[in-house]
């Protein structure tokens, strides 16, 4: 019995890849921290979960007072076209400064979506990978710079559907 546990452990560990077994050195660069990274990361993973809101949510909350629909996707992508009412700051540009100026206080609502919301998969939204959505990124950015009144859209949605109210330049 002791033989098939060791050799089970065994097993399942040589088939664990070697740089998934290893502690990831400190960073040399103090201005990179990764493992600051997963722990807010960890930190957001529940948080998140309760922030999913369905579209008809979504719209109504878009719609109201001061909440600010954040299109964080380029540019480029963002005139070829968004949802009518959304504000542009691509994720690259995220920084304290960008983002206070942006949205103000931290506790005001910021409702986010991405291309991986879209069931169109062309330009201006083609998907992403899943576990690469901007959404996710997005979510993880705006809470780590002190942003944690956000919420994100759940569904995803044809672009062509007039209640998506989608502006194309």
């Amino acid at each position: 019995m002791h033989r098939r546990l060791f050799l089970t452990t065994i097993g399942a560990t040589a088939a664990t890849p070697a740089f998934a077994r290893q502690t990831p050195p400190r960073d040399p660069n103090p201005q990179i921290d990764y493992r600051g990274f997963e722990r807010l990361t960890g930190n957001v993973r529940l948080l998140r979960a309760g922030r999913l809101l369905p579209f008809a949510r979504f719209r109504q909350l878009a719609a109201s007072g001061d909440t600010l629909l954040l299109d964080a996707r380029s540019e480029t992508a963002f005139r070829e076209g968004h949802i009518r009412g959304a504000t542009n700051l691509p994720l690259p540009d995220f920084n304290a400064e960008s983002l206070h100026a942006m949205i103000g206080a931290p506790e005001r609502m910021i409702l986010i979506y991405c291309n991986n919301n879209f069931s169109n998969h062309q330009r201006p939204v083609p998907v992403k990978a899943a576990p690469l959505a901007l959404n996710i990124q997005t979510f993880i950015n705006l809470v780590g710079y002190g942003y944690t009144n956000v919420w994100e859209l759940a569904d995803v949605v044809d672009f062509n559907d007039p209640k998506v109210e989608w502006v194309a330049a």
